[in-house]
């Protein structure tokens, strides 16, 4: 009898923890790297979700401590749930991009950007010497490849957010990044030759990327 209560326990046990767990393998896999790494000096933080991830952020800048913490995935809440670890370090900088996947998975455009609005609020309360640079989400094409229909819906909540976005950074005092208007052909469309799958940056798309924003990364 007690043989079978144990193994319910186990059993209940193991059923509890897994309801339990908010995110993704890749995700909780990247977020433990994370935080096992030292923090260094100067950190230039990359922050967001696979688009961010994707990036070889310290051969795009190799002038400065550039760190990837991009997690394929990624939501608002996410970053949320993460922030204390990349504010360990005090960083100099955070390029910031993220929302896409919450719109894609039934999330709201406010809802988007309350979330923002609370990473925006942690970072200048708890790092206050960071300097914040809040990206704009990119545009899709639905016309390349045949997966993310639920992001390529999305696009006129996209630029719906994107304004909420540059209003709400006006108000936090913190830098815009249009870099959605840097990728978007004549339709409003992301350009063919930045992705390979009309979501994720092509390597055209992140030397389009480093372009847009190296003045602002190499700032002091």
């Amino acid at each position: 009898m007690k043989k079978y209560s144990l193994l319910f326990f186990l059993f209940c046990f193991t059923i509890s923890s897994y309801s339990q767990k908010k995110y993704s393998d890749h995700y909780y896999k990247r977020y433990e790297l994370f935080k096992n790494t030292p923090d260094t000096e100067n950190e230039v933080i990359f922050l967001g979700n696979s688009i961010t991830e994707g990036g070889d952020w310290k051969v795009l800048f190799p002038k400065v401590n550039a760190v990837n913490r991009g997690i394929s995935g990624d939501v608002t809440d996410g970053i949320l749930n993460r922030l204390d670890e990349v504010l360990s370090s005090k960083p100099k900088k955070i390029f910031l991009l993220i929302g896409t996947n919450d719109l894609a998975r039934g999330k709201s455009v406010d809802y988007v950007l309350n979330n923002t609005k609370l990473i925006l609020q942690k970072i200048k309360t708890d790092s206050k010497n960071t300097k914040i640079y809040l990206q704009s989400v990119l545009p899709y094409n639905p016309n390349v490849g045949t997966k993310f229909s639920g992001h390529k819906s999305k696009q006129q909540d996209v630029l719906v957010l994107n304004k909420k976005l540059k209003k709400l950074s006006k108000k936090l005092n913190v830098k815009y990044v249009n870099l959605h208007k840097k990728f978007k052909n004549k339709q409003g469309e992301l350009r063919e030759e930045l992705t390979y799958d009309g979501l994720h940056l092509s390597e055209n798309g992140y030397v389009n990327w480093q372009k847009v924003i190296e003045r602002i990364v190499y700032k002091r």
